[in-house]
């Protein structure tokens, strides 16, 4: 069972930063993380990837150029940086993981964290 633990989240003013990081609680060669983002009353939306071993990523497009993903697999965490952050990045972020292919669909990750919320105030 992978455990992971989400941290860094909180309230925020629009154009500021803020890093969120996950632990976990294994390395796995073949591995991918995501962080995953929801709103209330909206689905979850697939914010970033990236292959734990090699480090290759992929981005949603409302979020590209603004945050990078990234991980050090020597202290089994992942990260998101964002920057110029926007009222509409304000959602509860989600930490995931899954054994096999990156994807940005939810459904495809088999083990989530409880979750940060970020807040961004206008």
């Amino acid at each position: 069972q992978v455990q992971l633990v989400e941290s860094g989240g909180g309230s925020v003013q629009a154009g500021g930063s803020l890093r969120l990081s996950c632990e976990h609680s294994r390395f796995t060669q073949s591995a991918c993380m995501a962080w995953f983002r929801q709103a209330p009353g909206k689905e979850r939306e697939g914010v970033a990837t990236i292959r734990t071993a090699i480090g290759y990523t992929d981005y949603a497009d409302s979020v590209k150029s603004r945050f990078t993903i990234s991980r050090d697999n020597a202290k089994n965490t992942l990260y998101l940086e964002m920057n110029s952050l926007k009222p509409e990045d304000t959602a509860m972020y989600y930490c995931a993981w899954r054994d096999g292919f990156c994807s940005l669909h939810a459904g495809q990750f088999t083990h989530w964290g409880q979750g940060t919320q970020v807040t961004v105030s206008s």
